[in-house]
Parts: structure tokens; sequence; C-alpha cells
């Protein structure tokens, strides 16, 4: 879907540069983009440097750059493109689906997204430039944007050293930094699902988006939330900011 929007708005001047958040670099995306089949700029962030730079705390989320490299709009909520023909939601789910991940599904169909009112004004922008009323001025970027104040910065710290010895192969000392950077920067939700991805769930292609203790052994799991319990807590409504033109 991103694919076929660069493709219809690349004539009129916007690249679309996608950019995948995974502390196993490739080994977590290559699936993905290589089902993507991208023509455009597609790169891995292993040490989540996007998100302590641009002030990414959830995905999908973009911003906008124009062509003098200056953000007209920050880190926001990106819903993926609306269909042309809308997929009708099942009605029931694949026989032997774990009850975890039926619970999952249907937390994550009650979050909330408009993608059509969002690709309005990313057209929008396209179209007119700085003229565009979603276009915002650096003063408005700013005031937007989320502060950044001792806490967040050492979070991040914690959360890059987790990242290098994660892939180093220090497990356990990558989970205590892991644990430091969801309270100094607790509402992070990139933080919370990397840290949760790479413990280890049942084998299979669910493995990965488990990101939570396991049916038979919940006393192992080492975090204190999952996104089960954290999207249930905060309610799914929460979970993403709306799109405020």
């Amino acid at each position: 879907m991103w694919q076929a929007l660069r493709d219809e708005l690349h004539p009129q001047g916007l690249e679309l540069v996608t950019v995948g958040l995974d502390t196993l670099g490739a080994e977590g995306c290559r699936r993905f983009m290589e089902a993507a089949e991208p023509t455009h700029p597609a790169l891995i962030d292993q040490y989540h440097l996007l998100a302590r730079t641009l002030g990414v705390i959830n995905i999908p989320s973009a911003v906008w750059i124009d062509e003098q490299g200056m953000i007209v709009r920050p880190a926001e909520p990106a819903p993926a493109p609306p269909r042309d023909k809308p997929q009708s939601a099942p009605t029931e789910l694949p026989p032997g689906m774990p009850d975890r991940i039926v619970g999952m599904m249907t937390e994550a169909a009650k979050i909330p997204s408009d993608p059509q009112t969002y690709h309005d004004a990313l057209r929008d922008w396209v179209d007119k430039g700085a003229q565009s009323g979603f276009a915002m001025s650096p003063e408005q970027v700013i005031a937007r944007s989320r502060p950044r104040d001792e806490h967040v910065a050492l979070g991040h710290a914690h959360f890059e050293l987790a990242s290098a010895l994660e892939l180093e192969g220090h497990h356990d000392a990558a989970i205590r930094h892991f644990r430091r950077a969801h309270e100094l920067v607790p509402d992070s939700w990139t933080f919370r699902r990397q840290a949760w991805s790479l413990e280890p769930g049942p084998e299979g292609p669910l493995q990965r988006f488990w990101q939570g203790p396991a049916d038979d052994d919940p006393a192992s799991w080492p975090y204190e939330g999952d996104w089960l319990g954290d999207v249930r807590k905060v309610g799914a409504e929460n979970y993403n900011e709306p799109f405020k033109p």
C-alpha cells in the first residue's frame, strides 16, 4: 500500500523513505521488506536513532519534511493508505488460534484509525507545498513536538545500551536496561514493543508477535507489562494519538 502511494505521488515530487525500527536489523525486517518490494529507500534502524532524533513513540508514524530539509509536521501516527475496496473483517478467526493472539487481534481492531483524513491531508501538502493548511511553521512544529528532558535522554541511552548488549548476545543484561528505558520513557510503545518482541514466544510464525508471557509459565516474563495487558489498561482508543490538522 505504501509503495502504491509512493508510485502515485512521486511524479509530484514526493519521496517516501521507510525505516524499520528493529534491534535485530535485517534478521528482523528483511522478510517484510522483501515482501513489499520497495522502489523507494527502505532503511533499518537497529538502535532506534530515528525515534530519539524525531520523537517517534509508536509505529507506524511519519514525519513530513519539505524540499529544504525542514520538518513541516513532526512525528505523528500515520495509518496505511485506505484501500480502494475496503476488506470486510472476518467474522471468525482460524480455528486453533491461541487465546492471546485472539485477544491481541480483538484489541487491535478497536484502535481508532482514519486513513482517509490523513492521506487527504498528505495529498494536499504534496499539491500545495508551503501553502497547504496542513504544513506547519517552525514554531508550530516545535510546539507540537514532544519535550526531551533529562529523563527522556537517559531513557534513550539505556535503550541504545540494551540494543548493543542484545546484539552482542548478552540478553539478560539487555533486559535490565530495556526495563530502565521503559521506566524513563513510559509513553514509548516502540521501546516496549521492541523489548517484548525479543522474548521467546511459541515456536512458529507468531513468535515475535506474542509480546507477552507464555501461557504455561507467566512467572518467567521479565517485564512489568506486555502488549495485550498494557493496551487493555490504557484502552485501545488511547493507543495512538488522533490526527490533529
